[in-house]
């Protein structure tokens, strides 16, 4: 049995996961996000001071956790990219660090692909062709998986402008809701009636065959602001639980509508949505209907795997390991822009 050390400092969350032979062993998990709630955002350079405070503890929390003492560990898997460059650095850097001390190999994983392989933690090996929703801060993509190990990643549509997590921060600024944005939409969504503002659908219909699996969602959230501009200029209430249960009606419609039609239209019947985003309950809820109603299987990990974590990382690297993937040595850097291609980078 290989054991592997996994390793996530993208952004906010500091994360240790340790997994062999697809079986979590354990994690640890530690997040500046209350650093960051007064400034409306991340900031990146105290998510890294952050992340240096937070490394070394995550270790070993995940190592007991886990039952297993550092030189157990057979080889290391770090988040390279994408991501805030000055967290990412502290990442890669403690990686080789440990790499180095105990001579065990490293591999340089793509961030994303940790979210799609945080899912086989729950519901084992994906199938040989399957459809991946990506949804989170930075990222909204279909992609079209084989074997995530080794095959190359085939980007059916991308995000062109605001991905979805950005456009739930960005109209809960709107709304004046407590940041991160998309619990705090969630919560007022409760009590709304999402039929209750006629919010657009954007490229739903009127799509060139181009955007047939692309999104963009910097225009909803230009009709949400107007829709606030109007109420305050006219001095009618905001009706912020209708607006948040509409807003997230929209998102939730668009990304499941194009999702299901990749699947239809590749003939694909397994379907991930991995991400942040994907915690979100109105989105699970919708997602299960439709697939259910269109015959394909919807994989979903539990909300804990769904954010950034240390265990997704270690799954990406426990596959790749096993597939027999040459290590990425110590010479790579971190990559904040990285491209998707593969999942590992180096």
């Amino acid at each position: 049995m290989g054991i592997t050390l996994g390793l996530e400092t993208s952004c906010d969350e500091t994360g240790v996961g340790i997994v062999a032979d697809g079986v979590l062993l354990g994690q640890a998990l530690a997040s500046s996000m209350d650093e960051h709630i007064r400034y409306g955002g991340v900031v990146p350079e105290v998510a890294a001071r952050a992340h240096l405070e937070s490394v070394t503890s995550c270790l070993r929390q995940a190592l007991a956790d886990a039952g297993v003492a550092l030189e157990q560990v057979d080889a290391i898997a770090v988040t390279s990219g994408p991501g805030l460059a000055s967290s990412l650095h502290v990442g890669v850097s403690a990686a080789k660090a440990w790499a180095l001390a105990l001579n065990k190999p490293l591999y340089a994983v793509h961030h994303v692909a940790g979210h799609v392989a945080a899912d086989t933690l729950q519901h084992g090996p994906l199938p040989d062709r399957s459809i991946a929703l990506i949804v989170s801060g930075g990222h909204s993509s279909l992609l079209m998986l084989g074997d995530l190990a080794t095959d190359p990643i085939v980007h059916l549509g991308d995000t062109l402008d605001d991905a979805a997590g950005e456009a739930f921060d960005k109209v809960a600024r709107l709304l004046e809701l407590p940041y991160p944005g998309g619990p705090s939409i969630q919560r007022a969504a409760e009590s709304g009636d999402p039929a209750a503002i006629d919010l657009p659908r954007p490229l739903l219909t009127n799509f060139s065959e181009r955007q047939r699996y692309a999104f963009s969602f910097s225009g909803l959230k230009s009709a949400v602001a107007r829709y606030v501009q109007l109420a305050r200029r006219t001095g009618e209430p905001i009706r912020t639980a209708d607006v948040a249960a509409s807003f997230q009606e929209a998102v939730v419609d668009v990304l499941i509508s194009k999702a299901v039609a990749a699947c239809r239209d590749h003939a694909v019947d397994t379907l991930l949505i991995v991400g942040g985003v994907a915690a979100n309950a109105r989105l699970r809820a919708v997602a299960a209907e439709r697939c259910l109603a269109a015959g394909i299987t919807l994989r979903v990990p539990a909300p804990r795997l769904c954010t950034d974590n240390g265990a997704m990382i270690a799954a990406i690297g426990d596959l790749v390991v096993r597939s027999g993937a040459k290590p990425s040595g110590l010479d790579f850097g971190a990559d904040s822009s990285a491209p998707l291609d593969r999942s590992l980078l180096v």
